[in-house]
């Protein structure tokens, strides 16, 4: 017959209770048999110093996992940082060129239109006959207007006034200059009709009728008016004469673009013939003139061989 199991001893203290399995309990037991000895049933469990140091250094709370991965994040930042360092110093340099340069275009944009660079004088250049202070003084309504804002057409219609100004540019000179070069009309004689004797350019534009004739100034007669081929060719042949011979010339006559004919103070006649070649009917001219100053009449039609009577 099986004796029965003994009963299980109580510990010496009633109220001591069993210990919960701590960290350590929980650590691999090196025993005996690990170590190559047979295990022994009364020793007590090796615990190995390596194992508890790897388990202090886990974390062991919600708080220090959220402190590692910040800790992480942040190295990660700092790396990221530093390998785009070189692009980051580009970028900046770039925008603050960009920024630079907008402000500087802004600011003198402004101030070209601000009164800082209004007009406070206008100069006039290339006025021969006409008097400045005249043209000054009709474009005075720009004064006090900024450069940038002179308006062309108010100087246009102002400078209408001048029959005598061909062509004209305006020029701005900041902070308080404004130039005007203007390029006169050059009359080449004058026009007789029952209003008196109008002056004329190559062009027929009537520049002023007086009711004698200007000095120095040649009377021009030809068929058609100044619309005909005749009074373009008339005024191409004036336009091309030499100082000398326009200071002698006292009259102009044409029926054709092709049989001009100079009268001089001298009363010699100088068949000129067409418009062409004009340069070299010019310089054969003044040749002629040179060696027969007493002729009556030089034909010059032909610039190679001039025909003197």
């Amino acid at each position: 017959m099986r004796r029965p199991a003994p009963l299980p001893t109580s510990p010496e203290n009633p109220g001591e209770k069993e210990e919960a399995p701590t960290k350590v309990a929980r650590l691999r037991r090196r025993d005996g048999a690990e170590e190559g000895r047979p295990a022994t049933d009364g020793a007590a469990p090796e615990i190995a110093a390596d194992d508890i140091a790897a388990e202090d250094s886990q974390p062991t709370s919600t708080r220090d996992v959220w402190r590692a991965a910040r800790a992480r994040r942040k190295a990660l930042r700092a790396e990221i940082r530093r390998f785009t360092q070189r692009s980051r110093r580009r970028r900046i340099i770039w925008l603050s060129s960009i920024g630079a340069i907008v402000l500087l275009i802004g600011g003198s944009v402004a101030a070209a239109y601000s009164p800082l660079f209004a007009v406070e004088k206008i100069t006039v250049v290339g006025a021969t006959s006409l008097d400045p202070a005249v043209i000054e003084a009709a474009l005075g309504d720009q004064l006090g207007t900024p450069l940038a804002l002179v308006d062309s057409s108010e100087v246009k219609a102002a400078l209408l006034a001048f029959p005598l100004i061909e062509t004209y540019s305006l020029e701005a000179r900041p902070p308080h200059d404004l130039t005007l070069r203007i390029v006169e009309r050059t009359p080449i004689g004058v026009l007789r009709s029952e209003a008196g004797y109008t002056l004329v350019d190559a062009a027929g534009v009537a520049l002023s009728t007086t009711a004698d004739q200007p000095a120095g100034q040649p009377l021009i007669g030809v068929d058609g008016g100044t619309d005909s081929a005749a009074f373009r060719s008339a005024g191409l042949v004036v336009r091309s004469l030499p100082a000398e011979v326009r200071a002698a010339l006292t009259g102009v006559s044409a029926t054709t673009a092709d049989d001009v004919t100079l009268t001089l103070s001298t009363g010699m006649k100088v068949v000129w013939g067409s418009a062409e070649d004009s340069g070299l009917k010019a310089v054969a001219l003044s040749a002629a003139l040179v060696s027969n100053p007493e002729a009556a009449s030089i034909d010059v039609t032909s610039p190679d061989v001039a025909v003197v009577g």
